[in-house]
């Protein structure tokens, strides 16, 4: 019994003494761990937004040039996003979401480089942009953020192929990714960015991606001039088949695009992935429709064109809408877009060879723009009751129109300095005969 008492007292002071030490751990912070799941979407997604590009954007672009380009075409999208990787990792990602520059006005637009070279980043570093407790990767984040970029300059391109040098094209690609690509996506994107702390709406990239390849798209075009014997001459389409092929590959690709950037797999990255579909199926039969009101007759190229187009109109909204909301964005967005291709680009004489501009610069500018419309609860949008869409289109119009102007003035660097370092037409000649024989030496058809 005595030996007994002594055990229990020897006990009980252990435990208060090791009391001090259970109460610190029980307040700890909770240590965040990888979510599996979370990951493997993440991982699913950006192998799905490389799709988009490889093969997705090469054949649906490719598609669309005369058959002696084909292959110039897919080598110059293919190029320019190895390009984008490799710099993104060096010093874009740093640029996009690294610390602030200062705490001033620079700060808006620009971060510093101390991530340069991924410094600091370890498989077991994870991204910051998720709640506490709940994580994914650092890495998986990059390299999802990676493709964004890779595909945005990739995109640019669809406005000066069949006539922009090989080596003009990728001069102008690093230059456009560092002074227009990055500090866009760190404005728009960044937590400390300018327009993310206004609360500018944009889920996928209407600005950072569409608005800015689809300015910049424009911009590149005026400067270059217009192909040989445009508009006189016909240059339809080699194979509207490819193009056929690559727009099921873009609209696939776009559900790891968009529901993505939900950055977990939940309710959000579900609601992107329904409104990526009723989205581009309304824009699909309203320009088929807008084409037989017009006189004509609805076109595989049409249908086409209007699923790409109800695509880039819905990524800004696609986790900030009600379906019916992105259903009424997608044909809205269609018949705009229809109508810039079929009656504004003929009137201003612009040759946009691919529709650049037409298809994700005015259906990146609807869908930012009537973002702020169907975020509002009242038509089934996610907002809050006392959601204030006046003042979020006011959001939505500065994003737009910084977007704009940054993308246009970066543009016109840019080209002049792939002018100054490469010459940025290739000789008529080269022209003529095609860009495949003359830019590298082979055939897309033998």
């Amino acid at each position: 019994m005595k030996h007994a008492l002594k055990l229990a007292v020897g006990l009980g002071a252990t435990m208060v003494a090791a009391a001090p030490a259970w109460a610190q751990a029980a307040a700890a912070p909770v240590v965040a761990t990888v979510n599996k799941g979370d990951t493997a979407w993440m991982m699913t997604s950006t192998v799905l937004v490389l799709m988009m590009i490889l093969p997705g954007l090469a054949l649906f672009y490719g598609g669309l040039t005369r058959s002696k380009n084909m292959l110039s075409t897919m080598t110059q999208i293919g190029a320019v996003a190895c390009l984008a990787m490799l710099i993104w990792v060096m010093y874009g990602y740093s640029l996009a979401f690294g610390p602030d520059v200062s705490s001033g006005f620079l700060s808006n637009f620009v971060s510093s480089l101390d991530k340069a070279f991924l410094a600091g980043v370890t498989p077991a570093s994870q991204a910051a942009t998720f709640t506490a407790g709940v994580e994914i990767p650092e890495y998986v984040f990059i390299c999802f953020q990676m493709t964004f970029a890779a595909i945005t300059i990739a995109l640019v391109l669809g406005s000066v192929v069949e006539r922009m040098k090989f080596s003009a094209v990728m001069v102008f690609a690093l230059v456009w990714l560092t002074i227009v690509y990055f500090p866009i996506a760190h404005m728009v994107w960044a937590s400390s960015g300018f327009f993310f702390k206004a609360g500018a709406l944009d889920f996928a990239g209407g600005t950072v991606v569409h608005i800015n390849a689809g300015v910049s798209a424009l911009v590149a075009a005026l400067f270059l001039g217009k192909r040989i014997g445009y508009p006189k001459e016909p240059m339809a389409p080699h194979s509207l088949v490819m193009t056929g092929i690559g727009t099921g590959l873009l609209w696939v690709g776009w559900f790891g695009f968009n529901a993505g950037s939900a950055l977990e797999a939940n309710g959000s990255a579900g609601l992107a992935m329904i409104n990526t579909f009723v989205a581009t199926a309304s824009a699909a039969l309203f320009w088929m429709l807008a084409e037989k009101l017009s006189g004509h007759k609805g076109s595989a190229l049409g249908f086409c064109s209007g699923i790409v187009a109800g695509l880039v109109a819905v990524t800004p909204a696609a986790g900030n809408s009600g379906p019916f909301g992105a259903i009424v964005l997608g044909a809205v967005a269609s018949i705009v877009c229809f109508l810039a291709v079929s009656k504004l680009k003929p009137k201003l004489g612009y040759d946009d060879s691919l529709d650049a501009f037409g298809i994700h610069g005015i259906g990146g500018m609807i869908g930012a723009i009537g973002t702020g419309i169907v975020y509002a609860p009242s038509l089934g949008g996610p907002g809050a009751a006392d959601y204030a869409m006046g003042a979020k289109l006011l959001v939505q119009i500065e994003a737009v129109l910084t977007t704009i102007v940054w993308a246009s003035v970066g543009t016109v660097i840019a080209i002049l300095i792939a002018k100054a370092v490469t010459g940025l037409r290739v000789s008529p000649e080269v022209e003529v005969e095609g860009l495949d024989i003359g830019e590298h030496g082979e055939r897309a058809y033998n």
